[in-house]
């Protein structure tokens, strides 16, 4: 197990790691294996790339991101250009069909509504509009579709696990009922989380994942 002074020290040079993050700009502390980010950044990608990077770190276990995104003047825009921005780039993406979708914009923060089939395209919609200009965070508030047999979801998620090299299907318990899938049990690190929860999601039917695993390294 890593002293907290450790794990701090990887997570600092994890960032500094990455080219796309500006790390001075980013505090980092670490208690019983739980990261708190702070400091400011000028737009939103970098944020989720910075917790994105810490959750990569061996010993990590939970990330509280308290960072603020403080939009530089270059790329300050107004409400109703972030939402005709917004708009444009779920209707380039093929994967998205746009027309099922609503976007609202206040004070830089974007809001997805609408009903879609798949998790992949309610994720693709979410990273359309997550790198614009001027975008200060995003609620996905877009639904699923009504699920199919609890079973049968149950047992696609168990098969995918199974197949998937970087899992151990044997520390993961599936639930599934009415299109909400419940994964508990243990696995090894915040990666080996986080594919689990991204297999659960590709099943058909799926609408909603509780994510309760917990890392233990």
């Amino acid at each position: 197990m890593k002293t907290d002074q450790e794990l701090q020290h990887d997570v600092l040079e994890q960032l500094e790691w990455e080219p796309s993050i500006n790390a001075t700009q980013i505090g980092v502390a670490a208690k019983s294996g739980v990261v708190t980010l702070t400091g400011t950044v000028p737009t939103y990608v970098q944020k989720e790339r910075a917790e994105h990077e810490t959750k990569l770190v061996y010993g990590v276990r939970g990330v509280a991101n308290e960072i603020e995104v403080k939009v530089s003047d270059i790329l300050q825009r107004n409400d109703t250009d972030i939402a005709s921005a917004a708009l444009e780039a779920l209707r380039w993406d093929t994967v998205v069909p746009d027309q099922h979708i609503q976007v609202s914009v206040s004070k830089g923060w974007i809001t997805l509504d609408g009903t879609l089939e798949w998790q992949f395209q309610r994720t693709a919609a979410e990273n359309d509009v997550r790198k614009l200009a001027g975008v200060r965070g995003v609620t996905n508030s877009i639904k699923l579709k009504a699920p199919v047999s609890s079973s049968d979801v149950k047992n696609k998620i168990e098969a995918a696990f199974r197949r998937n090299a970087e899992l151990d299907a044997r520390r993961v318990d599936v639930k599934a009922h009415d299109g909400k899938v419940v994964l508990q049990g243990n696995v090894r690190s915040w990666a080996e989380r986080d594919q689990a929860q991204k297999a659960a999601w590709a099943a058909p039917g799926v609408v909603q994942v509780d994510n309760q695993l917990c890392v233990t390294p």
